[in-house]
């Protein structure tokens, strides 16, 4: 059997109720080149009966006990037996639009390139998403990744299954943040340089079930659902109504299977205007940029005030020169008694 394109990694614990989504959105793509591996990490029997519903043989399933922490250990196992040239990552509660893995595998065609990132869709707790603009080719942006945090949702990102020296090199001594951990060290055995950006929106990362907050803890996702929550022209497409006992990814799932080449589309289209009117809202909350012309006009203003002030004060000095003239002539000293006299009668009147 020849080597797949592209191996996916899906590692899952405990996520039933919409890890059939998860896989469906893997199944249902433009490029069919792969292979998914499906790692469950001490799973229950609930999510053993969803995966047994599929007879894709792209899967490889994997039944292992719960490793430590995030069962980092776990994925190793699975990609040490994995056979793509390049490998992917799908969490168990994201979806994929139609065209993911096609358009990441298409930036590998560059053989500079060993690390590529694209743009999610983060969906809050209540189905508001809006756009990630992670850009890791601009310098600014790989230091503040590398030394700082993690920025990239990890469905974004693809590597070449040679980038480092195991295919199974998830950190096993880290309690957290492990892909990130991976990330760091693909692109510090490389450089930067070897690190590509497809602007665009490929993916839909909603929040993990462990995190309370509306956000995932996400700065960027809070500053446009502040927006959001006072904005009227708020994309419908970014603002999916939920029934009380459903989740934010069904209700995103049945456009996307419905239609999925619209629903990638229409997502797009939407991030675009959120984007657009983001940087018109920021505009218009700065000072208005004086032009060219009223600025020339200021000058001039400015240089006639500054004339006249000068003339202003020449005459001061003249009317100063007078008045002393004036207090130290004869006639002002012969006239101090009559003015005396014109005080003392002004006091008694």
């Amino acid at each position: 059997m020849s080597a797949p394109q592209v191996s996916v990694l899906m590692p899952t614990h405990a996520r039933p109720d919409v890890l059939g989504l998860a896989i469906d959105s893997v199944l249902d793509q433009s490029l069919d080149d792969f292979e998914l591996l499906l790692v469950g990490d001490g799973v229950a029997d609930a999510t053993r009966e969803v995966v047994t519903r599929y007879t894709d043989p792209r899967i490889r399933w994997f039944d292992l006990p719960k490793a430590p922490h995030f069962g980092y250990a776990n994925r190793n196992v699975a990609l040490a037996q994995s056979r793509g040239r390049l490998i992917a990552f799908a969490a168990d509660d994201d979806l994929m639009f139609p065209d993911h893995l096609e358009r990441l595998a298409a930036t590998f065609t560059d053989p500079e390139v060993v690390f590529a990132h694209s743009l999610a869709v983060w969906v809050s707790a209540d189905s508001v998403a809006a756009p990630d603009l992670t850009n890791l080719e601009i310098p600014a942006e790989m230091t503040v990744f590398l030394e700082a945090g993690n920025t990239l949702a990890a469905g974004t990102v693809m590597y070449r299954a040679d980038a480092l020296p195991q295919r199974g090199a998830w950190p096993e001594d880290v309690s957290a943040s492990g892909d990130w951990r991976l990330w760091q060290r693909i692109i510090g055995a490389h450089s930067p340089a070897a690190c590509r950006h497809l602007p665009l929106m490929t993916m839909m990362h909603f929040k993990a079930s462990r995190k309370t907050r509306r956000d995932s803890h996400f700065s960027r996702l809070a500053a446009f659902l502040d927006l959001a929550d006072n904005a009227d022209w708020w994309p419908l497409a970014l603002r999916r109504p939920v029934a009380p006992d459903a989740t934010p990814q069904s209700a995103y799932a049945r456009h996307r299977f419905a239609d999925p080449d619209g629903f990638a589309r229409d997502i797009r289209a939407a991030c675009d205007l959120v984007i657009r009117r983001m940087v018109l809202h920021l505009l218009d909350a700065q000072p208005a940029p004086v032009s060219d012309w009223r600025f020339e006009a200021l000058e001039s203003e400015l240089g006639s005030l500054k004339q006249a002030s000068a003339t202003l004060e020449a005459e001061c000095v003249r009317l100063r020169g007078e008045r002393d003239a004036f207090l130290s002539s004869t006639s002002w000293r012969l006239t101090a008694p009559v003015r005396a006299l014109g005080r003392l009668i002004a006091r008694r009147d």
